[in-house]
């Protein structure tokens, strides 16, 4: 079989290809090759700037043709580089041969053994992913974030006024807002946001041990530890970590996929509850023509765009947990498990991108139902006993949580006429009894 949408083994690359493929130009095979061969041609230049005996004579009025070597990548450019792969059974080495033959072709070939001058190859896995990441993130998956819960945010507002019946351990409780309760998971995600931005994106950079070693031996007298920082810093616009093993420590990177990790649950919360509120007919959905919601029952209307999100959300979480507990383990200098789990770090994210569309879809299609809202209400007078028998605790009347529980715990039904005949029986004053006489499920819903 050919791979396309239809054969792909993985519904990221399948049936949800038109969601994910944004994230391709940063997370896949080929983007994992472009980004080496960025980092490979911005340390070359770095090299250069950085007054190199042997490249002092470098025209450097063609730094800007050789960044277009990585600014142009082709997938044909990938594709040459997988084939001499195939050669070198080293991937890195490959996009090493791949830039020397570019230096021939431009007539720069007495400089070329100065491409991958003095590194090993997690020097560039471990600045290119990162960088790679952080593109992808800052480019694809943290501005629909943003969007989601400026939407969330915007919802909030809307019904910032609209009384609902509260539900604690799955009962009736005291009424709140329905814009508040919108407005609990915007404040979260955002804090999440907030947190998350301050993760550094972190790289290692320093030779096969971690040590400059063969860069120290050739030039000895070079600060090869200033020249790291400031490569890492101005031209991939990384954070170096320092000292390290052969490869980056991964704290950081586990730091931010457990953030991602605690936003994507924040939203899976989210998911559940609106969920629920469709399931209580608070919300109806937005019909659209020619779908169908049961393949039995005509009628229906399912919130399957909350349950998706859900479901991908929770692969992701999976995926994000691992990463971030394996990757900062590695025995002695260095093992290869950091390698082959890292080329999975595409996979929570779209997911995640899977889940975050679903959500935008499903809060599109959202309409409330107020009426809805006012007939739970309605059915739910017991919920004012807490401010009444709260307001008679103020008053000094005897045992008022007592009166209230045995008018309220029973299999009656709590209605409007019950709560007012109540409160008729007390032995108050009639200002008491005018204050509580105003107090309704409609209007009892705090700050």
């Amino acid at each position: 079989m050919d791979l396309n949408t239809l054969t792909a083994l993985s519904p990221i690359d399948g049936r949800y290809r038109r969601h994910t493929a944004t994230l391709a130009p940063y997370l896949s095979e080929f983007g994992l090759i472009k980004y080496r061969v960025w980092v490979e041609i911005e340390y070359f230049i770095a090299l250069c700037e950085a007054e190199v005996p042997q490249l002092k004579n470098f025209d450097q009025s063609l730094f800007n043709q050789l960044r277009d070597i990585y600014k142009n990548f082709s997938e044909d450019d990938a594709l040459k580089i997988k084939d001499t792969e195939k050669i070198t059974n080293h991937d890195v080495k490959a996009v090493e041969y791949f830039i020397k033959e570019k230096f021939d072709a431009i007539g720069i070939s007495e400089f070329k053994e100065y491409i991958h001058f003095g590194l090993t190859s997690q020097d560039i896995n471990n600045t290119a992913i990162p960088l790679s990441l952080k593109h992808s993130l800052e480019t694809v998956v943290l501005p629909l974030i943003s969007s989601i819960n400026a939407k969330i945010e915007e919802y909030a507002e809307l019904w910032k006024d609209i009384p609902m019946l509260a539900k604690t351990h799955g009962q009736p409780a005291s009424p709140t807002r329905l814009g508040k309760e919108f407005k609990v998971f915007s404040a979260r995600v955002m804090k999440q946001l907030e947190l998350l931005s301050a993760v550094p994106y972190s790289a290692k950079f320093g030779g096969a041990t971690g040590n400059f070693n063969a860069h120290h031996v050739a030039y000895p007298y070079s600060d090869w530890v200033s020249f790291g920082n400031k490569f890492v810093k101005d031209y991939l616009g990384l954070e170096r970590s320092h000292p390290t093993t052969q490869i980056e420590h991964y704290d950081n990177l586990a730091a931010l996929f457990d953030g991602l990790k605690r936003i994507n649950t924040i939203l899976i919360d989210f998911s559940r509850d609106v969920w629920q509120y469709v399931s209580s007919n608070y919300f109806k959905q937005k019909i659209k023509a020619g779908e169908i919601g049961s393949s039995a029952m005509p009628h229906k209307v399912n919130p399957i765009d909350f349950e998706n999100a859900e479901g991908n959300l929770g692969m992701a979480n999976a995926i994000f947990e691992h990463l971030s507990a394996k990757l900062p383990i590695s025995r002695l200098q260095r093992d290869l498990t950091d390698s082959t789990v890292l080329r999975n770090v595409s996979v929570p994210l779209a997911h995640t991108l899977i889940a975050l569309k679903s959500l935008e879809k499903g809060l599109g299609k959202l309409e409330l139902n107020e009426a809805a809202l006012k007939a739970d209400l309605d059915e739910n007078w017991a919920v004012v006993a807490e401010a009444i028998q709260t307001i008679l605790r103020r008053e000094g009347y005897p045992k008022p949580y007592e009166a209230l529980k045995d008018l309220t715990r029973t299999n009656e039904a709590i209605t409007e006429k019950t709560i007012k005949s109540f409160i008729e029986t007390l032995n108050v004053s009639e200002e008491v009894k005018a204050e509580l006489r105003v107090i309704t499920p409609y209007n009892y819903t705090g700050l």
